[in-house]
């Protein structure tokens, strides 16, 4: 970052200085605001090339951010439409379940236990009635009860293989689940993905600022050296003016001193044509003055 202008180096000019310093002096001090006022036209024409280059690159920033905006929105848009999607397919899943349920209870599936306990129990009471020592009563009563385990088991097993309208109801509905659970993670893809351009979006603009930040703080150096370059102008422009009246003053004064020896020299040249009318012998010296004035 530019430094701030050294002072110490600019030149001071008063009213003082113009009224009363001489046109040698005032040459001088002309030709040094000239040379610092070129100083300072030249670093504030650096200053306002870098403070240029930085608001370039904040527009560059800008734009980067704008593009991961527009990039989150686009991916937004999609997240929302899988998000729909997966919302649809979950209550058309849901529907089919419920119909899977209701079948179940038709068929009285859902009553009972299922078969993997069923079949348990059979082997439990089997396992029983070969290692255990019964009476003849307990024996019966045993048989008996694996027998009623066997006809329940049977006729479960009986229900869920002959129903084929259920086993594709339920194909149907974990299929549709499948496909809502391939959206919602679409979802989560997506999503992810719009966070990361958010942030970047969120990164491009800090820098942006940060960036601006800097072109501001340059342009306020621009500035700075800008209003310093016109001061010593302005200076300098007076020195001239002051000169150019020291000059107008000069001139005047000559003219003035030619003006006075002008009229002596008519004058004298007037007495001496005076003296010649009257009948005086002239010289040579009169005769050239008479000459000179003009009156030969």
């Amino acid at each position: 970052m530019a430094e701030s202008i050294e002072t110490s180096k600019n030149v001071e000019l008063t009213e003082d200085d113009l009224q009363n310093k001489s046109k040698g002096q005032l040459i001088k001090l002309a030709g040094q605001l000239r040379d610092r006022r070129n100083d300072l036209n030249q670093m504030a024409s650096e200053r306002a090339s870098e403070r240029d280059d930085l608001n370039a690159k904040t527009r560059e920033k800008v734009d980067e951010a704008q593009e991961h905006r527009e990039k989150r929105d686009e991916l937004n848009e999609l997240v929302q439409e899988h998000k729909q999607k997966r919302n649809e397919l979950n209550a058309e899943a849901n529907e089919l379940f419920d119909k899977v349920e209701e079948m179940k209870s038709d068929l009285e599936l859902d009553d009972g236990k299922d078969l993997e306990q069923l079949e348990s129990e059979i082997e439990d009471l089997e396992f029983k009635q070969q290692t255990e020592v019964l009476s003849s009563e307990e024996e019966k009563e045993l048989i008996e009860k694996i027998e009623a385990k066997r006809e329940e088991y049977q006729s479960r097993k009986e229900k869920m293989g002959d129903n084929d309208d259920l086993d594709d109801l339920v194909e149907e509905a974990e299929e549709v689940r499948s496909e809502a659970s391939t959206h919602h993670q679409k979802v989560t893809e997506l999503a992810d993905k719009a966070q990361e351009h958010h942030n970047q979006m969120i990164e491009a603009y800090r820098e942006a600022d940060d960036i601006r930040d800097e072109a501001d703080e340059m342009h306020e150096k621009f500035v700075e050296a800008q209003e310093a370059a016109d001061r010593h102008h302005e200076d300098f422009v007076r020195v001239q003016k002051r000169l150019r009246e020291l000059d107008k003053q000069e001139e005047e004064q000559k003219q003035s001193s030619r003006d006075q020896k002008r009229k002596e020299a008519e004058e004298e040249a007037e007495e001496i044509y005076q003296r010649f009318k009257e009948g005086e012998t002239l010289d040579t010296e009169d005769l050239m003055k008479l000459q000179k004035a003009g009156r030969l």
